[in-house]
């Protein structure tokens, strides 16, 4: 029998909306995201205008996996939320990420974000190739790996194989989360997306 992981489904939208209706955006918005809170599996929303007085709006809603999202996407609730926005808002892009790739897609400032790009236009950059991606994961994890180790074998090494094992990965997954790892592809980023060195970029 096949078993599937639950994986964290996060989606990324770009919409327009006329500048002099920001706070009816806004209105809408957070109607949505009600409406959405109200979803199991739901894990949070956000949005941001692009700049004060610009047409353009991003949303990320997250969910806890790709059946959770598709029930909240196939809902009466979210049809109606969407129809009630007619003539308001065009949505202009729509993008999911899961897993731990996400830590790997270039800044948003990098990416141009159309609905249907001119002949001629540059893509969008692409994340970087996996074993790139890969030697990074394993830059960040392996110090953080060997230390957690030394410190377990010394101070709790009477402690059963199982619990020792449980106990790094409950306090190396938060870690690599939300501080090793955004802090490591920030500094190699460079690398990641094939551009030159800062340090010879600036000469």
């Amino acid at each position: 029998m096949t078993m599937t992981h639950a994986v964290p489904v996060t989606v990324a939208i770009a919409r327009r909306a006329d500048p002099a209706r920001a706070h009816e955006m806004v209105a809408w918005m957070r109607a949505g995201s009600a409406l959405a809170e109200s979803f199991p599996g739901f894990l949070g929303v956000g949005w941001v205008q692009s700049a004060q007085g610009s047409p353009e709006w991003h949303m990320l809603y997250r969910f806890a996996d790709h059946e959770t999202l598709r029930r909240w996407e196939e809902s009466p609730q979210r049809n109606w939320w969407l129809t009630s926005a007619q003539g308001i808002v065009e949505h202009t892009r729509v993008e999911r990420r899961t897993g731990i790739e996400g830590w790997f897609d270039p800044p948003v400032d990098h990416v141009v974000e159309t609905l249907a790009p001119a002949v001629g236009e540059p893509a969008a950059p692409v994340s970087p190739p996996r074993w790139k991606q890969a030697v990074t994961i394993w830059l960040a994890f392996f110090p953080l790996s060997l230390t957690a180790t030394l410190l377990t074998a010394r101070f709790i090494g009477g402690v059963p194989l199982a619990a020792r094992t449980l106990l790094m990965t409950l306090c190396l997954t938060p870690l690599m989360t939300y501080l090793v790892l955004p802090r490591i592809t920030r500094a190699l980023h460079w690398w990641l997306h094939g551009q030159r060195p800062p340090w010879r970029a600036s000469r």
